[in-house]
């Protein structure tokens, strides 16, 4: 049986947890050069999306239907989320004769390409979105996230389902 303080408390652990991962993601960028695809970029956006709910749902402290509503989004953002963390994944592990053509930067496609086609390729990938540039005990960074992902949907699921 959970009470409100621990649904309250999962939901802030949840939003430090996506705030411990976007100063990760900003370190590597920032401190260790490393340029986040568009792919990486998507997962990002996810991230914050589902920790922004969490510190929402943190602040608010709503009743069991709002918390159910606040962690259900948690829930969705967490699905997309791992889909292009698990689609990222997938794309480092094709055979280099099947890797996409690398594309521009984003930040060129941002000035040049339309908006349209710029989101089909943060959505899709590219060649560079294939490039394992760090890894951690034999894991890349998409596959890191995707266990993030993994975790913070079993956290709002839990909360979601939860009864009081």
């Amino acid at each position: 049986m959970t009470t409100p303080t621990s649904t309250r408390n999962l939901s802030g652990l949840i939003a430090l947890s996506c705030l411990a991962g976007m100063l990760f993601a900003m370190y590597l960028q920032y401190y260790q050069h490393l340029q986040p695809c568009p792919l990486c970029i998507t997962q990002r956006l996810f991230i914050t999306l589902t920790g922004i709910t969490g510190f929402i749902a943190w602040i608010h402290n709503p009743l069991i239907i709002g918390q159910k509503i606040y962690a259900l989004a948690g829930v969705l953002f967490g699905v997309l989320g791992a889909s292009f963390s698990g689609r990222q994944v997938w794309l480092q592990q094709l055979p280099p004769d099947q890797v996409p053509s690398c594309g521009p930067s984003f930040q060129y496609m941002l000035e040049t390409f339309p908006l349209s086609e710029t989101l089909e390729i943060m959505l899709t990938g590219d060649g560079n979105c294939a490039e394992v540039n760090w890894t951690l005990l034999g894991m890349s960074i998409p596959t890191w996230v995707l266990a993030m992902f993994t975790s913070l949907i079993i956290a709002n699921l839990y909360i979601a389902l939860s009864r009081r």
